[in-house]
C-alpha cells in the first residue's frame, strides 16, 4: 500500500526540490480565460454528479463519401444523398434542410443556426420555424464553434450559448430546449476544453431548470482552425488528435475533424483525419463513457470555474439587452475583438507556443493584427496567419 501524503507533504518536498519556498509564485502560470490553476489539488469544493450525454456514445462523424457507406455511421452532409438507411445524417446547409429526402430509418440532426453574426443582430424566425417542422431529432443549432475561431475566450463562448438560446425560448418557448443542438470548436488547451464541454452541459441544464425542465445539450464537437497551420500540416494532425480526444472525455454526442490540410486537402486527407476519430474510439475506447473526467479534481475545479463565469457573463449580457441586442451595439465584436488581439500577441511573445509557427519555426511576420482582425466583424482567423 502507498502512504497517503498530504498537501503539507507535497509542499516541503516541492520547496526543497526548487529551493525556495515561495512555490505558489514559481508555479503559477497566467491564462487567458483568467481561471485560478493550482499547481497541487487534493480535493474539490463540491463534487459534481456524472454528467450524461445524450448519446449513448459518442457519434463519430465523416463528409460523406459513397465509398464510406458501408463502414461509416454518422454522415455530415452539404448535399442531398438518397437511398441511405440506419445512418446519423446531420444536415450541415439551410437549402439541403428544405430539399432534403426524409427516410424513417434514419436520425436527422441539424447544423444550421438562425442567428446572424452581424450588427445586423437578428433571429431568423421564418428559417426557425420551417426547421422546427422538419422530422429532425434536433432542429436548431446554436452554434459557437465560429466564436471559437475567431479568438472568444472559453467563458465567452459558455455565455453566447446561453444568451442564444435565451433568446430562442423568447421566442418558440422552453419546450424547444431539446430540439437544440449546440456546436463548438475545441481548441489546444486540452484540459480546458475537456472542462468546457462539461461547463457547457452544466450550464444549460441549469438554464432549462430556470423553465422547470431538466434538459442536458445535444453536442456536436469538431476540431479548431483556430491553432491551425499551412506549414507543416501533419503537426495538425497532432493537434487535432488531442482535441477530438478532449471532445469525447468531455462527453461530446458527436465529433468531427476538419480536413489536417489547411491548403490541398483532398479525399485521402479528409480520410486520414476522419481515421483520428476511429484510433481514438476503438484503441482507448474513450468513446463510450457518459463522463470520463468526473472524479479529476483539476478537471471538476476547471468545470465548476468555467460554470459560474461564465453564467455571471450570461447575466450581464442578459441585462445589457440579450444577444441580438449586443450584436447590434457592437458589444459581442468588440469584446471578442479584444480577446482574438490579446491571444495572437501572446503568440508573437511566445507565451502560447505553435510547434511550427513560433516554436521551430521559420518565423517572419507577414501580418500585423490590424491586417487580421476587425471590431466589426466576428471572422475565422487563424493564429499563424500572422506567419504564413
Amino acid at each position: 500500500m502507498f502512504e497517503k501524503k498530504t498537501l503539507q507533504d507535497w509542499e516541503n518536498l516541492v520547496q526543497k526540490q526548487l529551493k525556495n519556498e515561495n512555490i505558489y509564485e514559481i508555479l503559477s502560470k497566467e491564462n487567458l480565460e483568467g481561471i485560478v490553476v493550482k499547481p497541487y489539488y487534493d480535493s474539490v469544493p463540491k463534487a459534481l454528479n456524472n454528467l450524461p450525454k445524450v448519446e449513448e456514445s459518442t457519434h463519430l462523424v465523416s463528409l460523406y463519401h459513397e465509398s464510406a457507406e458501408e463502414n461509416v455511421f454518422a454522415f455530415l452532409l452539404n448535399n442531398n444523398v438518397e437511398d441511405l438507411q440506419e445512418k446519423i445524417i446531420i444536415v450541415n446547409d439551410k437549402d439541403l434542410a428544405e430539399h432534403i429526402s426524409i427516410d424513417d430509418s434514419n436520425r436527422y440532426f441539424s447544423l444550421i443556426d438562425v442567428f446572424s453574426e452581424n450588427d445586423n443582430g437578428t433571429l431568423n424566425e421564418q428559417l426557425a420555424k420551417e426547421l422546427l417542422a422538419k422530422n429532425f431529432e434536433r432542429n436548431l443549432c446554436i452554434d459557437v464553434s465560429l466564436h471559437q475561431n475567431s479568438g472568444a475566450t472559453i467563458i465567452h463562448q459558455l455565455a453566447i450559448v446561453l444568451a442564444k438560446t435565451k433568446e430562442l425560448t423568447e421566442v418558440f418557448g422552453a419546450e424547444i430546449l431539446d430540439k437544440i443542438a449546440i456546436k463548438v470548436a475545441i481548441g489546444a488547451n486540452y484540459f480546458f476544453e475537456i472542462a468546457k464541454v462539461r461547463a457547457l452541459k452544466l450550464g444549460f441544464n441549469q438554464l432549462s431548470k430556470e423553465f422547470g425542465l431538466d434538459e442536458i445539450p445535444f453536442i456536436f464537437a469538431e476540431t479548431s482552425l483556430r491553432n491551425k497551420s499551412k506549414n507543416d500540416a501533419e503537426n495538425n494532425l497532432i493537434r487535432s488528435s488531442l482535441e477530438l480526444s478532449a471532445a469525447m472525455i468531455g462527453g461530446a454526442d458527436a465529433v468531427f475533424s476538419n480536413d489536417y490540410k489547411i491548403e490541398n486537402s483532398n479525399s485521402v486527407s479528409e480520410e486520414i483525419s476522419f481515421k483520428q476519430q476511429i484510433v481514438l474510439a476503438y484503441e482507448s475506447i474513450i468513446n463510450v463513457f457518459d463522463d470520463a473526467g468526473n472524479g479529476s479534481y483539476y478537471v471538476e475545479d476547471l468545470t465548476q470555474q468555467f460554470a459560474e463565469k461564465s453564467w455571471q457573463l450570461f447575466l450581464e449580457m442578459e441585462e445589457k439587452g440579450g444577444y441580438c441586442e449586443l450584436l447590434k451595439t457592437g458589444y459581442i465584436q468588440q469584446k471578442i475583438y479584444d480577446e482574438a488581439i490579446k491571444e495572437q500577441n501572446w503568440v508573437e511573445e511566445g507565451k502560447i507556443k505553435i510547434i511550427g509557427v513560433n516554436l521551430y519555426p521559420k518565423l517572419e511576420k507577414t501580418k500585423s493584427v490590424l491586417d487580421l482582425y476587425s471590431t466589426f466583424e466576428i471572422k475565422k482567423v487563424r493564429l499563424a496567419e500572422m506567419f504564413e
